[in-house]
């Protein structure tokens, strides 16, 4: 990023500051109750600032705009210099973080709210930076809003010195300024980049002990909800409509023949900014104009993929992870290098024009043909051979893309049957989760997006976290993380990985947000024993000691002798229509648990499975069988505990572990914690209808999904399904690091 100063006269710059400083003022709000009536300059119904994003949307703090009655509020403006004030009533659409009661000036990060007005009215509108507040480089940003000056409500300005992050990538990061009072009323007022005259941010709260403040930034927007299903039109996500209605005012502003006010393009060339290294704030303006024309991305996976997928960019994706068009391209601005920027910014937009859509609408294929206009003329400043790459990959897009459904209509979810082909090719979210072996009652935790060629990406990591307080702590990570991996109408699966003493967890019950799904209900929950390798460890010690070396070879070539296989068809003689134990002996004469493990994962998955209720007969608690019994199975069962309560009985504990070192990848259990009186027939009767299948195992997490979703919607023959859990540990995809997960100091 350069930051140029103005041409001309000295002070030119100095003009183009003052000009900034204007349309700045002209856009900036105060947030009044829905009571202030025609009273607007009554201090007593003042809650604080805000300023117009796009038309007929004010953004403001949510401890503003909640403080009103309802979500109701009147937004006081004015349309033009010397025109006196304007009210216009409008209402709360949106507030981050959701769930949260009117708590001025206690809101928790990031503390933002969308106004929509109840009518159109003429007014400005800032011009928001397509790039995260943390690029922020320098020392002084600007700022506005509203206070009560002697009794009266004046609109003030000025400067603050940037002093610093509080938080990390979360929604808890906010920036820290000084050096400048903040009255009372300026919160929910624009942050402003100086130099690039574009606004960064939203003035959140003001010092208590010092001078200065905090603000939020503008990406903190991107963690607004994602609609559940399938996009019939971009309205139906408010993230996509407010940032595409956004860049086309712009765009469209700029283009106005009969415009005599200056736009932020306008000011922005005077004060030499020039975004990304190559394109100058008209070239942007018109870009992002006709990226907003397209329909938006199918998925901030999908936007993710397109970004990996050019040629000349290679760097993090920066959080929260973009999620629309105009997110993307500020991507690209700070990681273009010099020779290569506007060949980037060319091949993006090829990308996004050629790129499947969540919906077609009529305006569709126009809004590609201009895009592709916009990117040749602009294409005329490369070389040859660019130019050229340019047209055949465009070519090549547009005969592999998918087609696009027709606008309005909605695909339905994947059947429990499919559900397993529905997600090949998709991304998952994995949590790891590790009792600190001192301090049983804490855990250190991470949280990985896993693409579907098996490579994870940690998003974050944390120690020494209370196990009851896990859901709360882990809340902002996962729903960054479901943002990148989930896809219209198919919720990423969440892996769950810990040690076997800790997968009596019922992640699947917890909530990300007060009023939040059960992740259990939203998607997919499956569980990982962490601690697998030890436990085989352990079963293979404790075979040794009971055998002996010589006996365990005399028996194995027993079996040999007879043209058996050594292992779970051979040895027990139960493997059944010709299967073999994929177990064998080394040179060690020990037999190969992860390989019999492996021949398990691939035999559920390609014929019909079974289930086999192994700690409960008639409604009495029998012990799961040992593991040499377990091991002599067929490959195509899949076990299931009746009994299992982790919260209560060691044993139940140890059962699990049992499954484990017998090498089975897929089980089943409730937990009867829950309740504990409830009666086995329903819960056997159950798991043998839900299980059984001719389809094979890679069904079972949609499957159980469905269950829970069927359970929650109160439908009684479900009923029986109340806790249960499913272990779903993929041996071909193995736990980031091997397993060592999070050491322990």
């Amino acid at each position: 990023m350069t930051h140029g100063r103005a041409p001309g006269a000295p002070g030119a710059h100095d003009a183009a500051r003052r000009a900034l400083r204007g349309l700045v003022m002209a856009a900036t709000v105060r947030i009044h109750r829905p009571d202030a009536g025609y009273a607007l300059d009554e201090p007593e119904t003042f809650l604080g600032s805000g300023y117009f994003v796009a038309p007929s949307w004010v953004l403001t703090c949510a401890h503003v705009a909640c403080g009103g009655e309802g979500g109701e509020v009147v937004v006081v403006y004015e349309p033009a210099p010397g025109r006196g004030m304007s009210a216009v009533s409008g209402h709360v659409a949106a507030a981050l973080p959701e769930g949260f009661g009117p708590v001025p000036g206690n809101w928790p990060a990031p503390d933002l709210a969308l106004v929509r007005l109840s009518e159109p009215v003429d007014h400005e509108c800032v011009y928001l930076s397509e790039r995260p507040a943390a690029y922020f480089g320098e020392d002084k940003v600007l700022y506005a809003g509203w206070t009560v000056v002697d009794g009266r409500l004046s609109l003030l300005d000025g400067t603050l010195t940037v002093q610093g992050t509080i938080g990390g990538w979360t929604t808890d990061v906010q920036m820290r300024l000084g050096d400048n009072d903040l009255p009372d009323g300026v919160s929910g007022g624009p942050v402003i980049d100086p130099e690039r005259g574009e606004v960064i941010g939203v003035l959140k709260s003001r010092s208590v002990h010092a001078r200065g403040g905090t603000s939020t930034g503008l990406e903190q927007l991107r963690t607004l909800p994602v609609p559940a299903g399938e996009l019939k039109a971009e309205a139906d996500d408010l993230y996509q409509a407010v940032v595409h209605a956004h860049d086309r005012y712009h765009r469209d502003r700029q283009r106005h023949p009969d415009a005599r006010r200056q736009t932020w393009a306008d000011v922005q060339s005077r004060l030499g900014a020039r975004p990304g290294q190559t394109l100058s704030p008209d070239e942007r303006v018109q870009l992002l104009g006709r990226l907003a024309d397209l329909p938006p991305p199918a998925s901030t996976s999908d936007l993710l993929d397109l970004l990996d997928s050019l040629q000349d960019f290679e760097a993090p994706a920066p959080l929260p992870a973009p999620r629309g068009w105009r997110d993307g391209l500020g991507a690209l601005y700070e990681y273009a290098r010099d020779d290569g920027a506007l060949y980037l910014v060319l091949d993006y937009a090829v990308h996004a024009m050629t790129a499947d859509r969540p919906f077609r609408a009529p305006s569709t294929p126009a809004a590609e043909e201009a895009l592709w206009a916009g990117v040749r003329l602009a294409a005329q400043r490369l070389g040859p051979g660019r130019r050229t790459a340019l047209v055949q990959r465009r070519k090549a897009r547009m005969e592999a893309r998918r087609p696009a459904p027709v606008a309005g209509a909605r695909r339905t979810a994947a059947s429990a049957g499919d559900a397993g082909r529905a997600a090949t090719g998709q991304s998952s979210v994995l949590v790891e989760i590790v009792r600190r072996g001192w301090e049983p009652d804490r855990c250190d935790w991470s949280v990985f997006v896993v693409r579907s060629d098996g490579e994870a990406k940690r998003l974050k990591e944390v120690q020494r976290v209370p196990l009851a307080d896990l859901a709360t702590h882990l809340s902002a990570p996962l729903k960054e993380a479901f943002r990148q991996c989930d896809t219209p109408g198919r919720p990423a699966v969440l892996q769950v990985a810990t040690e076997h003493s800790l997968l009596a967890l019922d992640v699947d019950e917890w909530t990300l947000g007060p009023e939040d799904e059960r992740l259990g209900t939203q998607r997919p929950v499956v569980l990982r024993c962490s601690d697998r390798d030890q436990l085989t460890e352990y079963a293979e010690y404790a075979e040794y000691a009971e055998y002996g070396e010589y006996g365990e070879y005399a028996e194995y070539g027993e079996y040999a002798e007879h043209g058996e296989s050594g292992g779970i068809g051979g040895r027990h003689g139960t493997g059944g229509g010709g299967e073999q134990s994929a177990a064998a002996l080394d040179g060690d004469h020990r037999l190969d648990i992860d390989e019999e493990r492996r021949a398990r994962w691939r035999w559920l998955h390609a014929h019909p499975v079974t289930a086999a209720v192994l700690d409960c007969d008639d409604g009495l608690r029998k012990p799961v069988p040992p593991v040499e019994e377990l091991r002599g199975l067929s490959h195509g069962t899949v076990p299931v505990l009746c009994r299992f309560d982790g919260h209560g009985r060691e044993a139940d504990t140890e059962a699990l572990a049992q499954l484990v070192r017998g090498g089975f990848g897929v089980a089943l259990w409730r937990r009867r914690h829950v309740l504990p009186e409830a009666v086995c027939g329903e819960f056997h009767r159950g798991t043998l209808d839900q299980i059984a299948g001719p389809t094979g195992a890679h069904r079972l997490p949609e499957a159980v999904r469905d269950l829970r979703l069927r359970l929650r919607s109160g439908r009684p023959e479900t009923f029986w399904a109340h806790g249960i859990a499913l272990l779903y540990d993929d041996p071909h995809q193995p736990l980031p690091g091997a397993g060592d997960l999070l050491e322990a100091p």
